[in-house]
């Protein structure tokens, strides 16, 4: 059965024991963060080149099997207005393809200024250009998985 899409919160009751996956969708990388098993810290693991889509949903899926990760977060890259554009667009056809391989459900997490924000942190620590080229992706996935297990954490998920 292909897995569902759907807005993180909306996952939370059918999420199983595991780490989480967070993914920072680019044109040319995908960051990858992964949650501990006790769903409060996500911790950058990798970036990965972006060929095809259907060589970059088999390196996911084996990190999923041999992480046995119960789902994955991808971050949905809405305008600063919170409409949608056609990177957004992008997102969610990746989502559905992907969603369609396998039975891990995809929460879409809004990751508005992920980037920016990991980018301020690594010129305040002075990294040079190089090494924020480097991290800069699989660190903003590890942002905004960060946020998507302080939001399970929250007293009131609703808001």
């Amino acid at each position: 059965m292909p897995a569902r899409v759907a807005l993180f919160a909306d996952l939370l009751p059918e999420l199983g024991p595991g780490p989480l996956i967070g993914l920072d969708l680019g044109t040319k990388t995908i960051g990858v963060a992964l949650s501990d098993l006790s769903r409060t810290i996500a911790n950058p693991l990798k970036t990965i080149a972006r060929t095809k889509f259907q060589a970059d949903a088999s390196a996911l899926l084996a990190l999923a099997a041999a992480e046995r990760a119960s789902a994955f977060v991808l971050g949905l890259p809405l305008n600063m207005d919170g409409s949608e554009g056609p990177r957004v667009q992008a997102t969610r056809a990746f989502a559905r393809n992907l969603a369609a391989l396998t039975d891990i459900p995809i929460g879409l997490w809004d990751e508005r200024l992920s980037t920016v924000a990991v980018t301020r942190t690594l010129l305040e620590a002075d990294a040079s250009r190089a090494r924020r080229a480097a991290v800069v992706d699989k660190m903003a996935a590890a942002y905004l998985l960060q946020g998507a297990l302080d939001r399970m954490r929250a007293p009131n998920r609703e808001s």
